[in-house]
């Protein structure tokens, strides 16, 4: 028990530097843009799918918090947000360097998500118009009790940063203590059915808010115990802490519960397509 407090504590203090790059940004965006470089701003978002699908790459689970939290300011659209959250593959990567992969296979697998997280992220974005500014900084300000005008940019994001950091580890303590008294080895069981429902509850554990589901899902796939399929559907659903951060930033509940939705069923369609034609 002790051990799952102190990797929950590890994994939240790993957040710290994205979480305050990210108030920082939007801190910026709030006192220093001009309406010019607004409208710019929300020009490209169409590219912005692009750009979050490919940062979402990157190891760890850091930029889906910042996402998260730059979504529910509405710097970023909503197709932006799931681009970065399918990509997310969390501890996959280190995992399977580590077990010494194929480095092809890696890529392979990286790449497929990446596309995924475009194509679908691009395609909620024609779909979904976006709304709003960056000026909802100040929503976030008001819920957190800020004094932000006050403080200036540096003081004012570090408050974010801290008050977020608090609710991560707390929210993380909880999940590791769940998990540790259900037990890594019955979730592990719940995969080794051989039939359709395996994408469904696959996916399930990947909307898990904690490390431990994608690592669950990697060490399946590389002892062959689980198919590409369904490490997809795990992996696409995966997106760490980045759930937990939009829930806990963003206060339209309809909206959030619309991405998770969507993040859902395209982890359960993608790993049964996969398995078929791949």
């Amino acid at each position: 028990m002790l051990e799952c407090i102190l990797d929950s504590l590890i994994d939240t203090i790993k957040l710290i530097p994205y979480l305050l790059v990210t108030f920082i940004i939007l801190e910026y965006l709030e006192h220093k843009l001009s309406k010019k470089n607004e409208k710019i701003l929300k020009e490209n978002k169409k590219y912005g799918p692009i750009i979050g699908a490919l940062l979402g790459a990157l190891p760890q689970c850091g930029f889906s918090t910042m996402a998260a939290s730059l979504f529910s300011s509405k710097v970023i659209t909503i197709g932006t947000l799931i681009a970065v959250f399918l990509a997310t593959s969390d501890e996959m990567l280190p995992i399977m360097i580590s077990e010494k992969i194929p480095i092809i296979e890696i890529i392979y697998i990286i790449s497929f998500k990446v596309i995924i997280g475009i194509i679908i992220g691009l395609l909620i974005d024609t779909m979904i118009k976006y709304k709003g500014n960056s000026k909802d900084i100040h929503h976030l300000c008001e819920k957190e009790h800020c004094d932000c005008d006050s403080d200036g940019i540096l003081i004012s994001s570090i408050k974010h940063t801290l008050k977020i950091v608090i609710f991560i580890l707390i929210a993380n303590i909880g999940i590791s203590l769940l998990i540790y008294w259900v037990g890594e080895e019955n979730l592990e069981n719940l995969l080794l059915r051989n039939n359709p429902i395996t994408y469904f509850i696959a996916s399930l554990i990947g909307l898990i808010p904690n490390c431990a589901s994608s690592v669950i899902m990697t060490e399946l796939y590389i002892s062959k115990f689980i198919s590409l399929g369904t490490l997809l559907s795990g992996l696409l659903t995966g997106s760490g802490l980045g759930i937990l951060i939009l829930f806990r930033t963003n206060e339209d509940l309809k909206e959030n519960m619309k991405i998770l939705g969507i993040i859902y069923l395209v982890g359960v369609i993608i790993g049964f397509l996969t398995d078929i034609f791949i």
